[in-house]
Protein backbone atom coordinates (compact mmCIF):
# COMPACT_ATOMS: atom_id res chain seq x y z
CA UNK A 1 0.00 0.00 0.00
CA UNK A 2 1.18 3.54 -0.69
CA UNK A 3 1.18 6.51 1.68
CA UNK A 4 -1.15 8.25 -0.75
CA UNK A 5 -3.80 5.53 -0.12
CA UNK A 6 -4.25 6.39 3.57
CA UNK A 7 -7.13 8.43 4.92
CA UNK A 8 -7.07 11.18 7.56
CA UNK A 9 -5.94 9.98 11.03
CA UNK A 10 -4.68 6.62 9.72
CA UNK A 11 -1.22 5.58 10.95
CA UNK A 12 1.30 3.57 9.00
CA UNK A 13 4.89 2.40 9.12
CA UNK A 14 7.15 3.26 6.20
CA UNK A 15 8.46 0.09 4.53
CA UNK A 16 10.25 1.43 1.46
CA UNK A 17 10.85 4.60 -0.53
CA UNK A 18 11.09 4.06 -4.29
CA UNK A 19 12.40 7.25 -5.88
CA UNK A 20 15.52 8.92 -7.20
CA UNK A 21 18.39 9.83 -4.90
CA UNK A 22 17.60 13.57 -4.82
CA UNK A 23 14.02 13.05 -3.63
CA UNK A 24 15.07 10.30 -1.22
CA UNK A 25 17.62 12.65 0.40
CA UNK A 26 14.98 15.38 0.69
CA UNK A 27 12.51 12.97 2.32
CA UNK A 28 15.21 11.70 4.70
CA UNK A 29 15.95 15.29 5.75
CA UNK A 30 12.30 15.52 6.87
CA UNK A 31 12.60 12.29 8.88
CA UNK A 32 10.79 10.14 6.32
CA UNK A 33 12.79 6.91 6.57
CA UNK A 34 12.12 3.17 6.75
CA UNK A 35 10.54 2.13 10.02
CA UNK A 36 9.12 5.57 10.81
CA UNK A 37 5.46 5.83 11.86
CA UNK A 38 3.46 8.50 10.01
CA UNK A 39 -0.07 9.78 10.52
CA UNK A 40 -2.15 11.49 7.85
CA UNK A 41 -3.30 14.85 9.27
CA UNK A 42 -4.94 16.65 6.34
CA UNK A 43 -5.66 16.43 2.61
CA UNK A 44 -6.18 19.38 0.30
CA UNK A 45 -9.58 19.58 -1.41
CA UNK A 46 -8.02 18.53 -4.71
CA UNK A 47 -6.07 15.77 -2.90
CA UNK A 48 -2.89 17.00 -4.60
CA UNK A 49 -1.11 17.57 -1.26
CA UNK A 50 -1.22 15.68 2.03
CA UNK A 51 -0.03 16.71 5.47
CA UNK A 52 1.68 13.99 7.48
CA UNK A 53 2.81 13.96 11.08
CA UNK A 54 6.17 12.36 11.82
CA UNK A 55 7.18 12.34 15.46
CA UNK A 56 6.27 15.91 16.47
CA UNK A 57 6.64 17.50 13.03
CA UNK A 58 4.06 18.10 10.32
CA UNK A 59 5.18 17.94 6.70
CA UNK A 60 3.31 18.61 3.46
CA UNK A 61 3.97 16.20 0.60
CA UNK A 62 2.79 16.22 -2.98
CA UNK A 63 0.57 13.27 -3.81
CA UNK A 64 3.13 12.21 -6.44
CA UNK A 65 5.76 11.99 -3.68
CA UNK A 66 3.45 10.06 -1.33
CA UNK A 67 2.83 7.51 -4.10
CA UNK A 68 6.53 6.57 -3.96
CA UNK A 69 6.38 5.62 -0.26
CA UNK A 70 5.34 2.04 0.56
CA UNK A 71 3.62 1.63 3.96
CA UNK A 72 1.66 -0.80 6.10
CA UNK A 73 -0.88 -0.03 8.79
CA UNK A 74 0.64 0.60 12.22
CA UNK A 75 -0.94 -0.49 15.48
Amino acid sequence: MKLSDLKIKERAEILDIDCDKILKNRLHSFGITKGTIVTIEQLTLTKSTIEVKINHSKIALRLSEAEKIEVRYAE
